[in-house]
């Protein structure tokens, strides 16, 4: 991109922030406190008969009251907090019923002037959304919403899974038959069958030694002598217990997979076009995310591009991907540029400046869920070959680990962002393509170099 070109995207940007704000434009807003117990709504003067502002229950008989109410008032669209859980409901009650819901970030909106009570917050919502000084926070279209619910239960699954295979490990320690030293996993096929024979009164090493994967690597010696234990009924007890609510959390997590498979099904796609060919290696699914659908077949139809020959992408990222962001028609339509992707995410400075002078130049503490795998993946392409493995070791030697492993999910984000709105293949030289910003850091940082050592660069005649 020429510098030409450059200034001139600089100068509509500063002409879009500094536009003149259309203090009417959403006549027919209404803002709404939302609690536990109650909620609070507000209506402009003149929609409706008085009063304006009119408190509901959270029973769901109070929310078809609301609804009701704003409908007689002719509103369109309603402004509202995202306090805890509280809004889900009523969102898709007002959804269900044509109206726009703008779900708000507590944090812009916590400068209520005067005495601050819940009627004063449902006024100062109404009156910040009637001028439109409010910003909505993303949400995927609603046929993503039943994925990403279900996709965020699988994950709780697999933690609470998780939690008992170190209970299990805990009872086995306490028991002193040592699995865990001869065996790669206590929930393997080999440990889990051992255990069922312990559980099911087997003392017999040698028979429980027969129990064993032909692909076991241990000798058979040392497993024999790792079988020996002290099996008191307390720990067979507990034992038995977490065993069995594994068990169960694992047939719950088949359940929840074929019902995922049957949700992401049923969404509309943006492409029909089969699915590029990659070595097999770069589509390895993880163990704890094997899922009964195609997880790199449903990605690239619904977000049009085969995101996973990007480095660090596994079948994990499409999943959170897919369920987070929607499909790339939704993408396009609402993050404008790369930049706001990524400020979106968390992931890039955010610089607070006052006189001239930058007070802050940190990340802003955004709880992300495609930030947090953004955050893996490029913690993992730290000891990857490639442009991309050394890009993330380049910055987490300039900047220090934690934040070189933000710089390479801030890098992977834009990567992303690029190939799902253009739907071009991962093009690893366009990606890492030297542009003339960054020819001009680069010389910038040589004369600063120079200057410290007190010398003088000289261009090449």
């Amino acid at each position: 991109m020429s510098q030409r070109k450059r200034k001139n995207q600089r100068r509509k940007k500063l002409a879009a922030a500094h536009a003149p704000l259309d203090l009417a434009h959403h006549a027919h807003a209404a803002g709404i406190d939302v609690g536990a117990e109650e909620l609070v709504a507000a209506v402009p003067p003149g929609h409706g008969p008085a009063p304006h502002v009119r408190t509901f229950s959270a029973f769901t008989a109070g929310l078809h009251a609301l609804r009701d109410w704003l409908r007689d008032c002719a509103i369109t669209t309603v402004a509202m907090e995202s306090t805890g859980n509280y809004w889900l409901c009523l969102t898709a009650i007002l959804e269900d019923a044509g109206l726009e819901v703008c779900l708000v970030n507590a944090r812009h909106v916590r400068g209520v002037p005067g005495k601050k009570t819940d009627v004063c917050d449902a006024a100062w919502l109404q009156q910040l959304h009637s001028a439109g000084l409010l910003r909505g926070s993303f949400r995927p279209q609603k046929e993503i919403l039943p994925l990403r619910y279900l996709l965020r239960h699988r994950g709780d699954l697999i933690a609470q899974a998780g939690q008992q295979v170190q209970l299990m490990q805990k009872v086995l320690t306490e028991m002193n038959p040592h699995l865990h030293h001869v065996f790669s996993d206590v929930d393997g096929e080999s440990a889990q069958a051992i255990i069922t024979a312990i559980l099911g009164g087997e003392r017999d090493a040698e028979k429980l030694a027969a129990l064993r994967d032909r692909r076991a690597r241990a000798p058979l010696d040392k497993i024999k002598a790792a079988l020996e234990g002290d099996y008191r009924e307390e720990y067979l007890f507990v034992l038995r217990q977490v065993q069995a609510r594994w068990q169960q959390l694992g047939d719950s997590i088949v359940e929840c997979d074929e019902e995922i498979a049957r949700r992401t099904a049923a969404i509309a796609g943006v492409t029909d076009a089969p699915l590029p060919k990659a070595p097999a290696a770069q589509r390895r699914v993880q163990k704890n995310l094997t899922m009964a659908m195609p997880v790199h077949e449903e990605a690239h139809r619904l977000l049009g591009v085969d995101l996973s020959a990007v480095p660090g992408v596994s079948g994990g990222v499409l999943c959170v991907l897919m369920s987070e962001l929607g499909t790339a028609t939704h993408i396009r339509k609402k993050f404008r540029s790369a930049e706001a992707f990524a400020s979106w995410l968390g992931l890039c400075p955010d610089n607070r400046i006052s006189g001239g002078r930058v007070l802050k130049a940190r990340t802003r503490k955004v709880t992300n869920r495609i930030a947090n795998i953004l955050r893996m993946a490029a913690h993992a392409l730290s000891r990857a070959h490639g442009p991309m493995g050394e890009y993330v070791r380049r910055f987490k030697g300039r900047l220090g680990k934690a934040e070189g492993i933000v710089a390479g999910a801030h890098k992977l984000a834009r990567i992303l962002w690029a190939m799902i709105v253009s739907g071009e293949p991962y093009d690893e030289k366009k990606a890492f393509a030297i542009t003339e910003a960054s020819t001009a850091r680069r010389l910038k940082n040589l004369q600063h170099q120079a200057k410290a050592l007190n010398m003088t660069l000289v261009p090449n005649q």
